[in-house]
């Protein structure tokens, strides 16, 4: 069986005060999620301290938002893997289409970046995902396959299977927009396939794929039951309680 999972990217949202009351509040009501779902949350860097101790021997993970390509040096501003790992941070978000827009960050950059994640013992949460010009010309699936191939393919097998896959639909996050549940099936089928072929389906049976784009508590369930989803990268409703405990809820 895969992991199911609920990973909340808070983004660039709450201060440190509103990132311990928040995830205060989730931890009031992890009890209400039956199973064994996996609860994550990726605060801003200045709240990675406080809220890894305040989960501290519960079931709730933290992950960083993102990590530099290199372990120390001069890099005014980025923060190493060293450290988030001797934080106590488990997941580091990689290649975020924001990351990717905004940043420009390149296939070889985000490369070294999940090894380098991979070799400290933490799990990348990788992602890929197609923009809505691509989409309507129908090019999503070559998008996504090439974005695959830069970074996910140039792993080892034993590697690949510490890998976590979010599919950002791009023109899906923050626009209100939602792909179908079919819409998320029918790429996720295809990650998983495409796996496959270049693995084994063994190999592409373990691999988690997480769907990114507008996940809330309305359609979470419908959503997640979907074959080839298996839990969500959720962005502005892991800032709700009520919405991410009801996402989490949705398995």
């Amino acid at each position: 069986m895969r992991k199911k999972i609920a990973a909340g990217n808070w983004k660039m949202n709450t201060t440190p005060a509103e990132g311990v009351k928040l995830v205060s509040e989730i931890l009031g009501k992890v009890s209400e999620v039956e199973g064994d779902v996996e609860l994550i949350v990726c605060p801003p860097y200045t709240h990675l301290a406080t809220i890894l101790d305040k989960v501290k021997g519960s079931r709730i993970m933290v992950g960083a938002q993102n990590c530099a390509w290199e372990l120390s040096g001069a890099f005014t501003g980025e923060i190493s893997i060293t450290t988030l790992k001797e934080m106590g941070v488990t997941h580091v978000i990689i290649g975020h289409s924001e990351r990717r827009e905004f940043f420009h960050e390149s296939d070889e950059m985000m490369l070294k970046k999940v090894r380098l994640t991979l070799s400290h013992g933490l799990i990348p949460i990788f992602c890929i995902g197609e923009k809505l010009a691509e989409r309507e010309k129908g090019i999503q699936f070559e998008v996504v396959v090439k974005q695959m191939e830069k970074v996910v393919y140039q792993l080892s097998e034993d590697d690949l299977k510490k890998v976590i896959i979010a599919y950002e639909p791009v023109w899906a996050i923050g626009t209100g927009k939602t792909a179908t549940p079919e819409q998320a099936q029918d790429m996720h089928g295809f990650i998983r396939n495409s796996i496959s072929k270049q693995y084994s389906s063994a190999v592409a049976n373990t691999i988690p794929i997480l769907y990114g784009g507008s996940v809330k508590g309305a359609n979470a369930k419908e959503i997640f039951s979907m074959p080839d989803v298996d839990g969500g990268l959720i962005g502005g409703a892991s800032l709700s309680v009520s919405e991410y405990i009801e996402i989490a809820k949705s398995f």
